[in-house]
């Protein structure tokens, strides 16, 4: 048998290999950054203080916001220590953590964004049953088992990767750890990690796309049958807010995860991980709040009062 090195320290390519690029890079990430922490956290106050705004629709917002602000502290601090050390490397242990909590935080989104699709359905085809069906009681319900189903999910990959053996001393083509490149760089047998993956993918996967864009056909034909144009307007307004998120996250997450095993161009999967992991959640409180009137009149009248 072939000799290997067992590694215990993984190396990170991070975003750029440019000396000259480090500094700029991460002063535009740490505004960036800052930017989506206050922005989500604007979000969650104004939903907690404004009783106008305690509403299921605003509960769930709100959680997005909150996932959100998890989401990216998993993975941009510790890419602008990189930026700034050009340190590059990460602990076994805690990329393994990192895994955990952004596939966690992840999946929790997609459920998420899945449960808003099926707010909005209730709310615009069902409005006289709607807080009959989305009571409050309903809703924790849905949050609690959603995020006990996600920490489980995220949980059964992290131990697996726990049962690999990393041998490689190249580095992982990732500002962060991230399971596709995690699977490339090891040396063991990953056929079970690639079935658990498949596994969840059509079990749960093709329920979420349904639960999420499906809801929309019913709900367009709805809209479109309102006669006063300013409730029309309205309801496209929500709508078009949540499939502009839907839009963002699905597509730049499927693209990077589908291309993976596939492709070797490693700038464009790197670019597409900046956007689902980074801007994301950056744009969401933006266009939530740029389109939601409600958030607006909320925020005009905190301002006055101080």
């Amino acid at each position: 048998m072939e000799n290997q090195t067992i590694v215990h320290m993984l190396v990170l390519t991070g975003l750029s290999d440019l000396p000259s690029l480090q500094l700029p890079l991460f002063l535009v990430f740490l505004l960036i950054y800052f930017m989506t922490l206050i922005g989500n956290l604007l979000i969650c106050l104004l939903i907690f203080t404004d009783s106008h705004l305690h509403t299921p629709m605003y509960f769930f917002l709100g959680t997005l916001a909150c996932l959100d602000i998890g989401y990216s502290s998993v993975t941009v601090p510790k890419m602008l220590f990189d930026l700034l050390t050009q340190k590059r490397v990460i602990s076994m242990k805690n990329c393994l953590t990192q895994v955990f909590f952004f596939m966690f935080l992840g999946t929790s989104e997609f459920f998420v964004l899945a449960v808003m699709s099926y707010d909005r359905y209730i709310a615009i085809c069902r409005p006289l049953h709607y807080m009959q069906i989305m009571n409050w009681n309903v809703c924790v319900q849905l949050v609690s088992s959603m995020l006990g189903f996600c920490a489980v999910h995220a949980l059964v990959h992290t131990l697996l990767l726990t049962k690999l053996t990393f041998c490689r001393s190249e580095a992982l083509q990732s500002f962060f750890c991230d399971l596709p490149q995690l699977l490339k760089a090891s040396c063991s047998d990953t056929f079970i990690n690639v079935l658990i993956i498949f596994i969840f993918v059509i079990l749960f996967g093709d329920v979420i796309l349904g639960v999420t864009f499906y809801p929309y056909i019913t709900i367009i034909r709805t809209v479109l049958k309102i006669p006063s144009k300013h409730m029309r307007s309205k309801a496209f307004s929500t709508c078009f807010s949540h499939l502009t998120v839907v839009f963002l996250f699905y597509s730049t997450s499927l693209f990077n995860y589908l291309r993976s095993n596939v492709s070797d161009q490693h700038s464009e999967d790197k670019l597409a991980s900046v956007f689902y992991s980074i801007f994301t959640p950056f744009l969401n409180p933006l266009i939530y709040s740029l389109r939601n009137q409600e958030l607006k009149i909320s925020l005009r009248k905190a301002l006055q009062r101080k």
